[in-house]
């Protein structure tokens, strides 16, 4: 019989390793709808594995047979019973939505299998003597960015077509329906305390309108041009303006995504007609790995995305153009390019300061 605990105060007091204990879940259950506080967060998910699994023996044994080993061990760590055989399942623990690997050189390969966006991978490293000495986890799409060898083929593309005679554009009248209820203000508020790259609470929250409001001047002003092969550097100086102009006293940058957490916002320089959007469609409704609200859970398609066109010399970049739609109306403004097949073998080069970031 499956545990459930009707005072959810109460369930909050447990760990999560007793509550999926308590629960009654193997780790091939979906997760019910109605408890949904059993899902573990990427980083939690890493802090629980690095608490049990560093230290951890599994010597000079045979691939599978040390296989099995972590894979009990790490059933134990979370409190989901072991069982007598693993399922060959997509992914190993669909449970909980990851995949484990065990490293010892940094070339980490991905067999049969595609590189899904919204899976969380777990990579052990694996010493000489045959102990674990690190653990990471990382989403499908953040792991899609370290590939460098061009085996990953995947990519979602689409075409920004400038407004003819208009330099500014809300395409979304309102937020996503889940978030509505939120919104109380259409100021910018004050930030001082809060970081951009902060998990936001309701009360920090911006209506898209609001957030059209503060970024809407940006058009006109001009930034450095790092570069063409340069984009991240030149996108960094949008993306501090952008901080800015919604209040924040400083600027932070986590290279997560979205760009500002704190207001759900991903910022994205365009002085090309292809807008590169990686590997989790806008309108996708899949959930955003560890991001809630006040307990509410966000979807790719709740983040706003705001578009700044611009035109280069060569050294400034002026922004004549700015664009703000939610994730869920993306593809009404946009037109989506065909994406590509992703190849069955990836060989994906860990970088060397890979397990310290």
């Amino acid at each position: 019989m499956r545990f459930s605990v009707t005072d959810p105060r109460a369930s909050q007091r447990m760990s999560i390793h007793e509550r999926i204990s308590r629960s009654g879940l193997s780790i091939y259950d979906t997760i019910p709808e109605n408890q949904r506080d059993l899902f573990i967060p990427a980083e939690q998910l890493e802090r629980i594995l690095e608490d049990s699994m560093i230290g951890k023996d599994y010597g000079n044994m045979p691939l599978r047979t040390r296989s099995k080993a972590v894979n009990q061990d790490i059933c134990r760590a979370l409190g989901y019973p072991v069982p007598n055989s693993f399922q060959k399942t997509k992914p190993r623990f669909p449970g909980q939505n990851f995949d484990k690997y065990v490293q010892k050189a940094n070339n980490l390969q991905v067999w049969n299998d595609e590189l899904d966006p919204t899976r969380r991978y777990v990579i052990l490293r694996q010493d000489e003597d045959g102990r674990i000495s690190r653990v990471r986890v990382i989403t499908g799409a953040d792991l899609g960015i370290l590939d460098t060898t061009g085996t990953l083929t995947q990519k979602y593309q689409a075409r920004l077509v400038p407004s003819s005679g208009v330099a500014t554009e809300l395409i979304s009248a309102h937020d996503t329906a889940p978030f509505l209820s939120f919104f109380r203000t259409s100021r910018v508020c004050e930030t001082a305390l809060a970081s951009p790259t902060a998990i936001p609470t309701a009360s920090q929250l911006l209506t898209i309108k609001a957030v059209f409001d503060a970024l809407k001047g940006i058009v006109g002003c001009e930034i450095d041009d790092a570069g063409s092969d340069q984009e991240r550097n030149r996108g960094a100086e949008l993306h501090r303006l952008v901080c800015e102009r919604l209040g924040y006293s400083s600027y932070a940058d986590n290279g997560r995504f979205p760009d500002v957490r704190n207001q759900l916002l991903e910022v994205k320089l365009q002085t090309s007609a292809t807008i590169d959007l990686g590997l989790v469609l806008p309108s996708s409704t899949d959930p955003l790995d560890g991001v809630m609200v006040d307990g509410l859970e966000v979807r790719h398609c709740d983040i706003r995305y705001a578009l700044f066109h611009g035109v280069t010399d060569g050294k400034r970049v002026t922004i004549n153009h700015f664009y703000l739609t939610t994730g869920a109306d993306f593809f009404g403004r946009f037109q989506q390019f065909a994406g590509k097949v992703l190849n069955k073998k990836l060989q994906i080069p860990l970088p060397s300061d890979f397990f310290d970031r």
